[in-house]
Formats: C-alpha cells, structure tokens, sequence
C-alpha cells in the first residue's frame, strides 16, 4: 500500500522535474512504509534526511528555471519552498524527540504537502515554462 500514487495530474510537462516530483513521491512512500513496518527509529530518521536532501535539490533546480527564464511568480514560490523545507526540519527535529508521537502527523503532512505543492503551487509555473520552451 503506497501514500500517494503518481498521477497524470501531477504532470508539470517538464520531465526533469516530473521524473523529481516521482522521486520525492517514492521517498515518501517509503517512509510510510518504513513506519508502518515498525522499522527503527534510525532508519526512519535516515529516510526523513534523505527526503530534506532531495526535496532541497528538487527545490534548487525549479528556482533555478524560474530565475532563468524570469518567471513573475519567482520570488513568491521560493519563499514557499522556505517555508516547506522549514516544517520538514522542525517535524524531523520532533520526530527526534518524540518518535512515537508523530508518525502519523507528519505522514499527513508530506501527504498534503506533496500533493498540494505540485497541483497548486508548481502548476503555476507550468504554462509560462512550458511556453519559454521548457519541456
């Protein structure tokens, strides 16, 4: 059973960053799986970085099209990458303390976060770069 599951939808036409968005959905589900095979907290602590790592490269390379082709909404989607890596670090700083205690607040989050982020926040950048060309 998977947390979330690629769809069309989440298609931004750029394949780059649609093969990034599967990638960052593959970490997920594995830290669902992860907690709910009752892995150490070791390890779950060890796919939580792997997922801040990634999701700051992934992060990296849209900010560096938008700045690249100028994209109007740049300044503002760079802040909400901030924020989002800001509450990824602090989940994992309290899964830290308390492992037990935030599981399934945290699984929910990356859930919505995920899902959230490329249909509403990503797809904002879509059709300008689709139209500068990038595909």
């Amino acid at each position: 059973m998977t947390l979330i599951t690629w769809m069309d939808d989440f298609s931004v036409n750029i394949k780059e960053i649609d093969n990034q968005h599967r990638q960052l959905i593959e970490i997920v589900n594995q830290l669902h799986r992860a907690m709910r095979e009752g892995k150490s907290s070791q390890m779950i602590n060890d796919i939580i970085n792997r997922l801040i790592d990634y999701t700051q490269y992934h992060f990296e390379t849209e900010e560096r099209l938008m700045e690249a082709y100028n994209f109007p909404g740049y300044v503002h989607h760079k802040a909400e990458h901030a924020k989002l890596t800001r509450q990824v670090q602090e989940f994992q700083r309290q899964y830290r303390q308390n492992p037990m205690g935030l599981s399934v607040q945290l699984l929910n989050f990356l859930k919505s976060w995920v899902a959230d982020h490329i249909l509403q926040t990503d797809k904002q950048y879509t059709r300008f770069l689709n139209n500068q060309g990038v595909f």
